[in-house]
């Protein structure tokens, strides 16, 4: 056992994974209810704006967002910060190559958030919330995703609230249990901790809300468009209820004289 261990965790180092796969089962993934959820959710501004807050404070130090524009937090639907302050923020993070002057210039609000490299470094959040499935099955049926979602962002919600305390030393490496992990073991340490930022609403900053805000906020930065979605897709909806009904009557008009009747 250890050594299929071991073989797993040394190969998930050489593919830039960060992760130690071991030999086990699949992770347990726990539903959340997300505001977001279903033809009618909404995402909550105030949930946002603090995960975003987690993610700048926490997570930006090892995970870049670099298909995501900074600008689109001061757009409706989304943080909706304001746009003077998204400025202001874009000028504080790392510098920007322009290819035009040969120069690194400082960051704007129309540039992507950083991007984040090297020896220790996290996969990329842009799409994440996107690209993990929390729920699978029955049997590969798809019948768990048709009611609970794809169950990304209870993913990340179950990944950030999973670690047991436990380590184990692998190939000169830690690694940390985790219940949500597939094999029961990842490389990254628990990242969150009880009151270890201040929302600035206020808001309770225990590991449970604060992994709850942060993965609503890498909903929104993978989906930002999801409420127009919704409400064009409800528009469509009606239109084709509507034009169903039109055929049916149009239909039963026109073969109504010939119905009941032989040549």
């Amino acid at each position: 056992m250890m050594k299929k261990l071991l073989i797993s965790a040394v190969s998930a180092l050489v593919l830039g994974t960060g992760a130690a796969m071991g030999a086990g089962s699949e992770g347990h993934i726990h539903d959340v209810a997300f505001s977001f959820e279903g033809p009618f959710g909404k995402y909550d501004q105030q949930q946002l704006r603090r995960g975003f807050q987690v993610y700048r404070e926490v997570c930006a130090a090892c995970h870049g967002m670099k298909f995501v524009p900074l600008r689109t937090l001061a757009d409706e639907g989304g943080p909706q910060m304001d746009p003077a302050w998204v400025r202001a923020f874009a000028a504080e993070l790392d510098e920007v190559y322009d290819p035009e002057t040969d120069e690194t210039r400082p960051r704007k609000e129309t540039d992507m958030f950083p991007t984040r490299r090297g020896d220790g470094m996290g996969p990329d959040l842009s799409l994440m919330a996107k690209a993990r499935a929390g729920f699978h099955g029955p049997y590969g049926t798809g019948i768990s995703q048709l009611v609970n979602g794809i169950g990304g962002p209870e993913y990340i919600v179950s990944i950030l609230t999973g670690y047991t305390g436990e380590e184990v030393e692998m190939a000169g490496s830690i690694f940390y249990e985790n219940t949500a992990f597939p094999g029961g073991l990842i490389s990254m340490p628990p990242p969150l901790s009880d009151e270890l930022i201040e929302y600035e609403d206020g808001h309770e900053a225990s590991v449970h809300h604060m992994a709850e805000d942060v993965s609503a906020f890498l909903m929104w930065a993978a989906e930002p468009k999801l409420m127009a979605r919704k409400q064009w897709g409800f528009v469509g909806v009606l239109l084709l209820t509507l034009l169903t009904t039109l055929l049916y009557l149009t239909n039963k008009r026109l073969w109504a004289p010939h119905k009941g009747k032989h040549a």
